[in-house]
């Protein structure tokens, strides 16, 4: 029977090896692309059509590297392509001279290389695709020839310093005016090929020149900004226009001719789809020309309709074929999945004999077993209650075990969210920056150690659960073992002012010990007195010798542990009720496990901090089992300790200064790395203060910031807490407030909203959603900023009020009450509503934009005006009833204010 099932199986095999070795494989080809940039539509129309025309080729693979206009990206990226080993090399060089080399090393190593669109400074290449740029220049040359009949001056607004077309078309453009004695290029204005590097520049000299009657730009883009230049000074009608690329589309310059915002352009093709065929003809061997020039044409009012239609026409066919490609690439998609599903049925079927047989086989072994298993019932049954216990108390400890998980993705969050926001920082930032690139690349080597304890805490876990440690015993000086670990904290200790002490009577203490384990013991326990000790507190390591056991004592000042915890203190993922930093669980029972590896004890007590006792056995007799060297390594084993560097300095740089009008952030977070790179990121844009969550609302009732960004898991009060508070304070709430954190779940997100939260981010965050997080939620300050300074007194909607519409109402009603009094002043006011004087002056300024006095003040005179409009007092009453001593001030402000003295008010 065995060998039938056997037979079976391999003629199953045998058919699907048969099924896989049929399929035609057909030979790729890679072709690379090196885009000069894709911030234009000219250059995504090029690889449009060139992805277009790959599509038909089902042999080829196109992969396109976008430059971004940076010379150093494109050689790499074109030594990245050569490095890859592509079959053809497109590039389209930024600038000709620095992109040469690279392009001579393609073809050294033996690779098909064209050139598109921009020239290089050589020959060195296989073939040249794109229009001729200095016909480009005579075409446009040619185009104002035929249009001026009278003498006329020309503004020519060149391309990139430095590229072939700019270079080019210049010279065709100039050798062709140049022979006609009435027109002259009077000035050059030199871009960079986008509209807003010309528009100041032509602004002066429209300003400062007699306007000419014709500009010309070296593509549409430039030619649409000098236009808008041109329109604002009403000179649309004067100067003609004529730019260059003649794009098919709602920007493109064929539609800027048909909307008369140009005179004309110079169609100049992107020749996308003419160098994949180049490619394709060089993939086939087949002889090419080595220029391949494409024609233009001048688009002006007399052919754009013609133009547009062939475009019109040329899209429709573009879609055809695309849809076309489509149909064909679905039914190649069925036909795979067909043949697959054939395939399939074959082996169900295979496997339904399998398994009929097999069947047959069972039935038979079965009956022969009912006998026994009958017998075996009582057993079972008597087995079910026990089963039912094991159920429970496993459930109890699946639940723990998720808890724990929980809690340790939690942690990773942070450190992840470091090394993301890190890596963000400097893509976006150039490479000048060494300085601030070198902080995060520590900090992301920091994170990453950080994460990589983490890991090995679990390997060790696992490990310990499995039963698989095996010691490595070596006799170990015990007193130079603890001060090589004690010297990776020294650094801390001085950073957080902490005393690290170290004694012991006796410096020659031998032990039998694996000193990779009692490394991460020592050092794990080392870790969490640093971690739970203030400043200006103190750790002390101690080692005493007794009759046959030698006694290491860590002691700290920190918050201790509680006494009915001492024992559950070892279990795995249990932590004390006092502890709110984020932890795993795992490090103290993994350190209790190694110590008893040895044969040793650890014990626990506090007082005014917690004190850890381990006692190892002198000797080798209880470690007989093992296999010991006597031979002592050297005592730096710190590589293996992915030690965690503390990168903040004790004090933070101070801002850097941005004026007294700028935005304020305040940053509550109690994770150092984090709080101090949020800075870095904010400092830039805004006056940045930061707490560690034990003042965080104190620090911001005394600088009451534009922005709070607060996180949830903080030492003290939690961050639900620390916005209800200010969203419930008159002082701060209208400060908008940005929750960070990890925690992701719908419960944490809507307890945050109802506390007053503005804005739930969590962790790992993307830089550009916080900063834009940030923009918008002082956008949406401003709006309401006026809309309380010119709708507060029309509110009637007692729904929408709220403590802000409140506060403005009770601090007009004050002034109103006050206005007559010219001894009134702001500390009065402040001491009215309880505030302080600038507590009251940042609240008005953040709400209203203006400052107490300014407001105080404006108030006054519109209280003035409608008296001077409606009552019959003499000016000098209505000045000492709206509170001003001096009615010849009083004249002055009010005429300030609305550009009309008092006097002519009244008379009107």
């Amino acid at each position: 029977m065995k060998s039938q099932i056997k037979f079976l199986l391999l003629n199953i095999l045998c058919l699907l090896f048969l099924s896989c070795s049929k399929e035609n494989i057909k030979e790729k080809y890679k072709i690379g692309f090196s885009q000069a940039m894709t911030t234009d539509n000219w250059r995504r129309e090029m690889n449009k059509s060139m992805h277009l025309e790959a599509s038909l080729h089902p042999e080829i693979v196109l992969e396109i590297k976008d430059a971004e206009n940076n010379i150093a990206r494109q050689i790499t990226q074109i030594e990245d392509f050569i490095a890859d080993g592509v079959d053809v090399l497109i590039v389209s060089p930024i600038q000709s001279i620095p992109i040469t080399a690279v392009i001579e090393k393609a073809m050294d190593a033996g690779i098909p290389t064209i050139v598109i669109d921009r020239k290089i400074d050589g020959r060195n290449f296989t073939a040249y695709i794109g229009a001729n740029n200095v016909e480009v220049g005579r075409n446009a040359a040619k185009y104002i020839i035929s249009q001026s009949n009278e003498p006329a001056k020309i503004i020519e607004i060149t391309g990139q310093e430095g590229s072939s077309p700019a270079y080019e078309r210049s010279e065709g453009f100039r050798k062709m005016i140049n022979k006609i004695p009435n027109l002259t290029i009077s000035h050059i204005i030199k871009g960079d090929w986008e509209k807003a590097s010309i528009e100041e520049e032509l602004t002066k000299l429209l300003d400062s020149i007699k306007p000419p009657e014709y500009i010309f730009a070296h593509n549409d883009r430039m030619a649409l900004g000098a236009w808008e230049v041109v329109k604002k000074k009403s000179l649309e009608d004067q100067i003609h226009i004529i730019g260059v690329d003649g794009l098919f589309g709602p920007n493109g310059g064929i539609q800027l001719v048909k909307d008369r915002i140009l005179a004309a352009t110079v169609l100049y093709p992107t020749g996308g789809m003419e160098a994949i065929k180049l490619a394709e003809d060089l993939l086939s061997d087949e002889n090419i020309e080595k220029n391949n020039i494409l024609k233009t044409v001048i688009i002006d009012s007399v052919n754009v309709e013609i133009m547009q239609n062939q475009f019109d026409k040329m899209k429709q066919q573009q879609n055809d074929i695309e849809n076309q490609q489509e149909v064909i690439d679905n039914q190649i998609t069925t036909f795979k999945s067909q043949s697959k599903l054939i395939l399939l049925l074959i082996v169900l079927l295979g496997l339904l004999l399998i398994l009929s047989v097999w069947s047959i086989y069972l039935v038979v072994k079965l009956r022969k077993r009912k006998r026994n298993l009958e017998s075996s019932n009582s057993e079972i049954l008597a087995q079910r209650n026990k089963i039912e216990e094991f159920a429970k108390k496993l459930k109890i400890s699946n639940e723990s075990k998720i808890n724990f998980f929980t809690a340790l993705s939690h942690e990773f969050k942070t450190p992840l969210t470091l090394i993301t926001s890190s890596i963000e920082s400097i893509s976006e930032r150039p490479t000048k920056e060494s300085q601030g690139i070198s902080y995060e690349t520590n900090l992301i080597i920091n994170n990453s150690r950080r994460l990589l304890r983490l890991i090995n805490e679990l390997l060790d876990f696992r490990k310990l659960e499995n039963g698989s440690f095996d010691l490595r015993i070596t006799k170990t000086e015990i007193i130079p073992f603890l001060k090589n670990i004690a010297e990776d904290f020294t650094s801390e200790a001085l950073k957080k002012s902490i005393d690290l002490k170290f004694s012991y009577k006796c410096e020659d203490l031998e032990l039998y010990i694996d000193r990779e384990m009692m490394d991460k013991v020592f050092f794990n326990i080392l870790s969490n007195a640093f971690k739970f000790t203030p400043k200006n507190g103190t750790i002390h390591i101690a080692v005493e010798e007794e009759d046959e056991k030698i006694n290491i004592l860590f002691r700290d000042s920190g918050i201790g542990i509680p006494k009915d915890e001492f024992q559950s203190i070892f279990d795995p993922y249990m932590q004390a009720s006092n502890n709110t930093k984020p932890s795993s669980g795992l490090g103290l029972y993994i350190t209790r496990q190694f110590v008893e590896l040895h044969k040793g004890s650890i014990a626990v007590s506090s007082h005014q901090g917690a004190e850890f006792r381990i006692s190892l056995l002198k000797g080798r007799a209880h470690l007989k089992e093992y296999v010991i060297s006597e031979i002592q390594p050297d005592m730096d084993s710190s590589s293996n300790r992915s030690r965690v560097d503390n990168l903040i300095p004790e004090e933070l740089e101070d801002n850097i200064s941005l004026g007294e009008n700028a935005d304020s952030v305040l940053i509550i977070e109690d994770n150092l790395e984090l709080s101090h790179l949020l800075r870095k990121k904010l400092s830039s844009e805004y006056n940045v203060h930061v707490s560690d969550g034990t003042d965080g609302v104190e620090k911001a009732l005394e600088v009451i910031p534009d922005v709070i960004i607060c996180d949830l898991n903080l030492p003290d009060k939690d961050g639900f807490q620390i916005c209800q508070e200010l969203k419930s304070d008159l002082r701060t709430s209208h400060i908008p407030t940005l929750i960070l954190t990890a925690l992701s779940d719908k419960e944490s997100r809507l307890k945050a909203l109802k506390a007053g939260a503005d804005v739930y981010i969590t962790k790992p965050f993307n830089n550009e959603i916080l900063m834009e997080s940030i923009k918008s939620a002082l956008f949406n300050r401003e709006k309401l900023r006026y809309y309380y300074t010119n709708r507060i007194d029309k509110v009637n909607d007692e729904n929408f009020a709220g403590p802000e519409q409140f506060f403005l109402k009770d601090l007009n009603a004050l002034i109103d009450a006050n206005l007559r009094n010219s001894s009134f002043t702001v500390e009065d006011l402040a001491s009215s509503l309880q505030i302080s004087r600038v507590q009251l002056y940042r609240k008005v300024k953040a709400l209203l934009g203006v400052s107490v006095n300014e407001y105080i003040n404006s108030l006054r005179l519109k209280k003035a005006k409608s008296l001077l409009q409606e009552s019959k007092f003499n000016i000098s009453e209505i000045a000492y009833e709206v509170g001003y001593s001096s009615p010849g001030y009083f004249s002055t402000s009010f005429k300030k204010e609305y550009g009309i003295s008092p006097k002519e008010l009244k008379s009107s």
